[in-house]
């Protein structure tokens, strides 16, 4: 043992614990036929958790972690520490990208011999822990060298490079069993058009998706590939702004059938939207696969990344997650971050505990709603002039004919409510 989680002992399921525990969430609790721990599938984000210095756009580091440096060494001890935590929370999953677990060396080359290290050491940390890989995924963003983009950038020789990262990136998980692969655009977008060819970084970026679902076949990794929208932060204009906007791009380059959505709460709200809402598109449209959840602080314009905290928001999503169908190789993967003042290390295990518990009070409401029924009663019940046959006769119709009929039949519909807030009332019944 690292000594970092000193005198914390492995949380349990106890809903009358004074001190750290589960008081809500139940691994083994069997909701709709699956355990808890199944329908949830928990992820630890490496980066937030054991990579980021407590830094925020106005002020620099305030945490002081024992693994911080550039040494191997270092990186060993910083995973030695992540999968204690690992084990203290219990949780079957966790996330990274390739700098959060390896030193940036002078060279392509040295990083990647660093890497590689770290994937071994991962791995054999791996045989003797329950906790598996959601996902990994590429850093290309945080370098200087991507302050342009990487797939989308002007320079030939940084998509290489970036291709060449996701290649080993994609490699490293297949080796880890991971069970998707994830692309997040970073950069992937403009400041100013004064400089900016829009039509050929759009090309540039299909080419290199397309490349990613080439590479996974090669290589037989039967995991979703997957991409994170997101709008604004960092680039002012995103190519991957939402899931509509992701979808219209998987369309264009035919990868709707191959490419699956990584869908953020804090993400979602940043593009004007609720985070039901984006998942109930990507569902609609085929493309659902996997969430980061956590929330942003609504009074500020910026990506907070806080751990979640609102059981009727967090209600909804999975609402949306279980008319999906729950997930199959996705999960709920805490993309979120501590405050910059809570420096200890209890901190990051309260954190994920409260938010495991908040996920599942949220959860187990949702399912309630579900197997209750009256909300798609009410829906259905909305629409049913659609099923009847006149309804379904209109979409094969066409505007003389309907036009036509209108007149004979003498049609002159009225509005009727749409409840909305009859439907609230239900919500709230549950949460």
């Amino acid at each position: 043992m690292t000594e970092f989680f000193k005198d914390i002992s492995p949380l349990t399921f106890n809903p009358d614990a004074s001190e750290l525990a589960f008081r809500h969430y139940n691994p083994d609790e069997v909701i709709a036929g699956k355990r808890m721990e199944e329908h949830l599938r928990f992820a630890v984000a490496y980066w937030h958790s054991f990579a980021w210095p407590g830094g925020d756009p106005f002020g620099g580091q305030t945490f002081e972690r024992p693994w911080f440096g550039d040494t191997m060494d270092l990186a060993k001890l910083k995973a030695d520490v992540a999968f204690e935590m690992f084990e203290l929370l219990n949780v079957p999953f966790f996330c990274w990208h390739d700098a959060d677990i390896r030193p940036e060396g002078d060279t392509f080359a040295e990083s990647l011999r660093n890497f590689q290290e770290m994937i071994d050491y991962l791995g054999s940390k791996m045989e003797t822990s329950r906790t598996k890989l959601l996902w990994g995924t590429a850093n290309l963003f945080s370098h200087r060298r991507f302050m342009s983009g990487a797939a989308t950038n002007p320079d030939p020789e940084i998509f290489a490079w970036s291709a060449a990262t996701v290649k080993n990136c994609m490699d490293a998980t297949h080796k880890l069993g991971g069970e998707n692969y994830v692309l997040w655009g970073g950069r992937e977008g403009y400041e100013t058009l004064l400089n900016t060819d829009l039509k050929r970084e759009r090309q540039q970026a299909g080419r290199f998706l397309q490349m990613a679902v080439d590479y996974k076949h090669k290589i037989g990794f039967k995991g979703a590939i997957l991409v994170e929208p997101k709008p604004q932060e960092p680039s002012k204009h995103q190519y991957d702004f939402d899931v509509a906007t992701v979808y219209g791009f998987l369309k264009e380059f035919g990868l709707e059938n191959e490419v699956q959505m990584n869908i953020e709460q804090g993400h979602a709200i940043l593009a004007g939207h609720s985070f039901e809402h984006e998942l109930a598109l990507a569902a609609s449209l085929g493309i659902f696969g996997s969430i980061d959840m956590n929330r942003n602080d609504y009074q500020s314009g910026w990506d907070t990344d806080q751990f979640p905290n609102n059981v009727p928001e967090v209600a909804l999503a999975y609402y949306e997650v279980l008319k999906a169908g729950g997930f199959t190789t996705g999960g709920t993967n805490f993309d979120a971050k501590l405050r910059r003042q809570s420096l200890d290390p209890v901190d990051l295990i309260a954190a994920h505990a409260g938010a495991m518990d908040v996920c599942a009070r949220g959860f187990k409401a949702a399912a309630l709603m579900l197997e209750d029924g009256t909300l798609e009663a009410k829906r259905a019940e909305r629409y049913a002039g659609w099923d009847r046959p006149e309804g379904k006769a209109l979409l094969d119709s066409d505007f003389a004919s309907i036009a036509a009929q209108v007149e004979a039949d003498g049609i002159n519909p009225q509005p009727r409510s749409g409840r909305q807030e009859i439907l609230e009332n239900i919500v709230n019944r549950f949460v």
